[in-house]
């Protein structure tokens, strides 16, 4: 399960002529002029036709309506994010009576706490759903040292819980954001899925080639102590009938925007940018999510910044040059703290030392991707920082 290995044809990252995207991203595909298939997708909402698209949205919405108003309308998975925040408002402008559902993540933050107050002052019914803390942390560590990626449970809980609720309470529609494949960059055919299925957990849903029923019996976990993890079997879903949407697919979907109408709707921000990203609205939820994000640089040569100044560059709110130059301000830096806490005291509830956690990331990075010395070893400046090989043409 060692992810650790990924390679590229040669030692030279080449980039999206467009944005500062990177062919080392995993299923991002660039075309005969050197544009990347998030760009693409991207240039293609030009011809969409959003009022239309509204339209279809509002007859599925009248389907999918509590006849009686006996039972909720749909169900929003809910972080307290800036993206879910957005969510419950569209959805209330809609008209719709959702049940909002919180997977918690796995070392929510105060100001993650705040904004999942906050919406539930907007105006809705929500539940929140704890797991075991103790097989929380045993799967953090898990997820750590063998995928390479301290959120794996909460990345598969954010998509197993409220289909779980769903099934339990037998509201079939459910409200998710964007589609990842098209916003960031993936496989054709996901780009245009904007129904859920289990097929689409097992491909994008967070699992990394690791099935929750192959940890069963490792660190003492069992069968029930996963449950939280387990996808509803195909027969629950069919008997509720529960379907997935993107509110994405519906309307023009930008995280910028979301955050904007976000904070007019009481969501707060960072006092500053977040470590390792070029922004103060994004990722405020877990305090690990620095380690995730590093983890991705590790393994793949970009990171937060990359990702979110590529959004930016597509939309003209930002030039290459200026994406070019954030990302070499900001992205990869080792994780020291995040939100201001200190990655110390992140990994001491996991009982693993920063020693240890240098090893493990040492052991997940790609070694094509990064400067060393003659003997191989991969070069670190003071601040335990790597520095990546040299770029191709259009530096990053």
């Amino acid at each position: 399960m060692d992810t650790s290995h990924h390679s590229t044809k040669d030692t030279t990252i080449h980039y999206c002529k467009r944005c500062v995207m990177p062919d080392t991203k995993p299923d991002l595909h660039f075309d005969e002029s050197g544009v990347c298939n998030a760009c693409r997708n991207y240039d293609k909402r030009k011809n969409i036709d959003w009022v239309q698209r509204k339209k279809e949205f509002d007859a599925i919405l009248d389907r999918y309506r509590s006849k009686d108003g006996k039972n909720w309308d749909c169900i929003i998975p809910v972080s307290g994010g800036k993206d879910s925040t957005y969510q419950v408002v569209r959805m209330l402008e809609f008209g719709m009576n959702p049940l909002c559902v919180t997977a918690t993540t796995c070392d929510l933050s105060n100001i993650g706490r705040k904004n999942i107050e906050n919406i539930k002052s907007l105006g809705v019914d929500y539940i929140e759903f704890s797991p075991n803390k103790k097989v929380r942390r045993k799967l953090n560590r898990i997820g750590l040292k063998e995928v390479g990626d301290i959120s794996w449970p909460e990345h598969v809980s954010i998509f197993t819980i409220p289909i779980k609720v769903a099934v339990e309470y037998n509201v079939p529609l459910i409200i998710w954001g964007e589609n990842a494949q098209n916003e960031y960059g993936g496989p054709a055919s996901a780009t245009e899925n904007n129904v859920l299925n289990r097929r689409w957990l097992e491909e994008f849903g967070g699992l990394l080639g690791m099935r929750v029923s192959d940890l069963i019996g490792i660190d003492g976990l069992r069968e029930r102590d996963l449950i939280p993890y387990t996808y509803p079997t195909d027969e629950e879903l069919k008997n509720v009938g529960a379907t997935g949407l993107y509110l994405g697919h519906y309307t023009p979907w930008d995280g910028y925007t979301n955050a904007l109408v976000s904070q007019a709707y009481g969501f707060t921000t960072y006092p500053s940018t977040v470590e390792g990203s070029c922004v103060n609205y994004e990722n405020l939820d877990n305090y690990q999510t620095g380690i995730h994000d590093y983890f991705k640089f590790l393994k793949f040569g970009f990171s937060r910044t990359s990702d979110i100044a590529s959004l930016h560059v597509r939309r003209g709110r930002l030039s290459r040059q200026d994406a070019c130059n954030l990302v070499q301000m900001h992205d990869g830096k080792f994780p020291w703290s995040y939100l201001g806490k200190p990655v110390d005291e992140i990994l001491s509830l996991l009982d693993i030392s920063v020693d240890e956690f240098i090893r493990i990331c040492d052991k997940f990075t790609n070694k094509k991707l990064f400067l060393k010395d003659p003997k191989g070893n991969l070069l670190k400046d003071k601040k335990g920082n790597l520095t990546k090989i040299k770029y191709a043409e259009g530096e990053v």
